[in-house]
């Protein structure tokens, strides 16, 4: 009798037409899939666009290519290893590393510092080719569109999800999914595997996730930090320490190269960035627009490299501004080719001066693949000749007072003049020769390091409060810019 595959009977029995059985590179087995291969590539290129836009890419070529040649080193060594492999370090704070479908891997700038070893970053791009080579992430779109659930993200952020379409808001999407602890025993295993078999030493791997347990999920960060998409399966560091082990019986010169890549370091952007745009309380300034706007007292807000969110702590009311592709129109001509076009279903406003610059400011239909058109308020202001800001906002009610805040917020709008709001510049981490023997605090001190750092600056060295520091070792530690 022949074997009928277990995926092809889930086929039968769900009545999913549109679903295939595809092969696991790594177990060899065949699955049930919502997601081909070739899906997996597409997606994750649509992808790609969608993060690199929003989120940026950190802009320092020498860093992003010394990445790039970890990762594609691991890659080689993984089981898939003639995928088109990316590895991309995009310009944001938070600790975290992302693997999108496709061989799509990304790394923030604010987990580099935290590092302290090549074979450490070997590990962490080790452990996303994992989740990729593993299928993980179309496992979870498989799972959740079988049960209905679907890719879902909360808050602010699906306001900005919904600026892109099909493939690309997928991948936007995926940088919020949480694996499940299986998945990252697996990607865990791999990774070890990987970065090995790369002519890594893996020993160095265990620290990384002892570093994690010391950094704490800083809340109101674009993304989310690495053990919040990533969660601890169990003793991780115990048992990563014991594969590390394992993996390196028999092997000899092994790579950790820890001195070159703190050196790679030194002036690395640390934190939020300023010159993107900063809050102070509840003013948001945009130094490199030359502009400001207040956001309603109180209001949750959060910001990328392409918008301005902000939402009031119930949800009753959601606003967000970003920047509009409408050529040299002024604002009551964009809005009529919003209509003309079909962008909007209707527009009901009125010309304005808001801060000294051309505005339109109303309310607009907007309409939706499915139901009835949604109504929101909305205003376009002329910043300058190449520049039109367009705010968009929606309250539970027509006319109640979250709206009234929001129209209020439009209308705070105006350019910043003030030489100390536009000359801000971010932190940086330094590297320097520890000049004597004495504690990191002793060290950092006398390095002219902010004593407001200190407490990072040991998680940046993996050093205890009062550890000893040698004369003549490398230390990092972060210096203010100017906010």
């Amino acid at each position: 009798m022949t074997r009928i595959p277990s995926c092809v009977l889930a086929l039968a029995l769900l009545g999913v037409i549109a679903a295939g059985c595809a092969t696991n590179p790594v177990t060899g087995r065949r699955e049930l899939s919502l997601v081909s291969p070739e899906q997996e590539t597409q997606m994750g290129l649509e992808g790609y666009k969608a993060v690199t836009v929003e989120y940026g890419i950190y802009d320092d070529p020498k860093i992003q290519a010394y990445v790039d040649s970890v990762g594609q080193k691991v890659a080689r060594a993984s089981h898939l290893p003639n995928l088109a492999w990316h590895f991309t370090v995009i310009d944001d704070p938070s600790v975290n590393a992302f693997a999108m479908p496709g061989g799509y891997i990304y790394v923030t700038r604010g987990i580099l510092p935290y590092l302290n070893s090549e074979a450490q970053l070997a590990g962490v791009l080790g452990h996303e080719c994992g989740h990729v080579t593993h299928r993980h992430t179309a496992e979870q779109i498989t799972q959740q569109t079988l049960y209905g659930a679907g890719l879902g993200v909360a808050g602010m952020f699906s306001e900005t999800v919904r600026r892109y379409s099909g493939l690309a808001q997928q991948g936007l999407q995926l940088l919020f999914l949480k694996y499940s602890r299986t998945d990252e025993t697996e990607a865990d295993e791999l990774g070890i595997q990987y970065a090995t078999a790369a002519g890594y030493d893996p020993r160095q791997i265990p620290a990384t996730y002892a570093m994690l347990k010391r950094i704490s999920d800083q809340s109101g960060q674009r993304l989310p930090g690495f053990l919040s998409t990533h969660p601890d399966p169990g003793d991780r560091e115990t048992r990563t320490a014991e594969l590390s082990k394992q993996a390196v019986q028999g092997k000899q010169g092994l790579i950790v190269t820890s001195r070159p890549y703190v050196q790679r370091m030194d002036g690395i952007v640390f934190g939020n960035d300023p010159r993107q745009g900063y809050f102070s309380g509840d003013l948001y300034v945009q130094p490199t627009m030359r502009f400001q706007i207040a956001l309603p007292a109180g209001w949750q807000h959060q910001d990328t490299h392409t918008s301005l969110a902000a939402q009031e702590p119930n949800k009753a009311g959601v606003m967000q501004l970003s920047t509009a592709d409408a050529g040299t129109l002024d604002p009551p001509a964009y809005v009529q080719q919003l209509v003309t076009k079909g962008a909007i279903a209707a527009a009901n406003g009125a010309p304005e001066t808001i801060g000294g610059f051309p505005a339109w400011v109303g309310r607009v239909q907007v309409p939706q693949q499915q139901g009835a058109p949604i109504t929101a308020d909305a205003a376009f202001i002329r910043r300058s000749d190449q520049l039109l800001i367009q705010g968009l906002g929606q309250s539970a009610q027509p006319g109640d007072a979250n709206e009234a805040k929001i129209l209020a917020s439009f209308r705070s709008f105006s350019a910043v003049t003030d030489p100390a709001r536009l000359d801000v510049r971010p932190d940086r981490v330094r590297v320097a020769k520890v000049p004597k023997t004495a504690p990191i605090e002793e060290v950092i001190s006398a390095l002219g390091g902010p004593a407001s750092f200190l407490q990072t600056d040991q998680i940046l060295n993996d050093a205890e409060a009062g550890e000893t520091m040698n004369a003549g070792t490398l230390i990092k530690f972060v210096t203010s810019g100017k906010h």
